[in-house]
């Protein structure tokens, strides 16, 4: 089984087992540009490479995000690295929803955005980030991605409930109840994990590094990618008993199969 120490990370004393890969499509929500890119992305790399298609959803434009430069100009230059990074990983599909970086409000508007892109692409997987207090080896997590997290797993099961924003019906989106579990990156307790030893895993880091005037910008606070991805990837890889790995948290919307009470 997989232990727990005191500081949030994990210890491995077993494997984990993979991500379920018997899908075709997958949208991953996050808050900002970039935050895909901090290891989710070496996984999109894998799945990209066996004919899968994943979209990508932003809440904000990560306008916020460069301190020396003002939102107005920060904005598009981030919409532009987040793009490129994407099309590192085999990405071609990037949207953003023009929530305020920094102030992404908890509520119905966000969840709706959300459903509506779920309905929109139907996919049977939806990948976003933590939406705990604490990340992984107990950093503290943001508020955007603690708003953002929780609305992706919740808009996952409403987009199949047509009473539920009712009006997206005017739209033509019909209820898409497709999405077969949220795996949520950056959590302290993985369950599952992806294997993206070798070129995955490359091409996420060159995923990362197209964020090169963001990161320029965090100054002090800045990780190279190569290093700091390498890293988190090795530091996970043990957990699924290879080299690099992708870890996540899997809730499943539905049973697999038979309920257990009729097992």
């Amino acid at each position: 089984m997989t232990t727990h120490d005191d500081t949030g990370g994990f210890a491995v004393g077993g494997t984990l087992p993979p991500l379920p890969e018997d899908w075709e499509r997958c949208l991953a929500v996050a808050a900002h540009p970039d935050d895909i890119e901090y290891g989710t992305a070496s996984a999109v790399a894998r799945w990209t490479t066996q004919g899968k298609r994943v979209t990508y959803l932003l809440a904000t434009r990560g306008e916020a995000g460069i301190d020396g430069l003002h939102p107005d100009l920060a904005g598009p230059l981030r919409e532009g690295e987040e793009r490129a990074g994407a099309r590192e990983v085999g990405v071609d599909t990037v949207e953003f929803l023009d929530h305020r970086d920094g102030m992404i409000e908890e509520g119905p508007a966000l969840r709706r955005d959300i459903v509506r892109a779920i309905r929109r692409h139907r996919p049977e997987v939806v990948v976003t980030g933590a939406y705990t207090v604490r990340m992984v080896a107990g950093v503290v997590n943001q508020a955007d991605h603690r708003v953002v997290g929780l609305a992706a797993l919740d808009a996952a099961r409403d987009a199949g409930n047509r009473w539920i924003f009712p009006e997206l019906a005017d739209e033509g989106l019909e209820p898409w109840g497709g999405v077969r579990f949220v795996a949520v990156a950056g959590t302290d307790r993985p369950t599952h994990g992806v294997d993206v030893s070798g070129e995955p895993l490359e091409r996420g880091i060159a995923s990362l590094a197209a964020h090169a005037e963001y990161t320029k910008g965090l100054g002090a606070g800045a990780f190279e990618p190569r290093p700091f991805l390498t890293w988190a990837a090795r530091r996970g890889g043990p957990a699924l008993g290879v080299e690099a790995a992708v870890l996540f948290d899997v809730h499943q919307l539905a049973f697999e199969g038979p309920p257990p009470w009729e097992q």
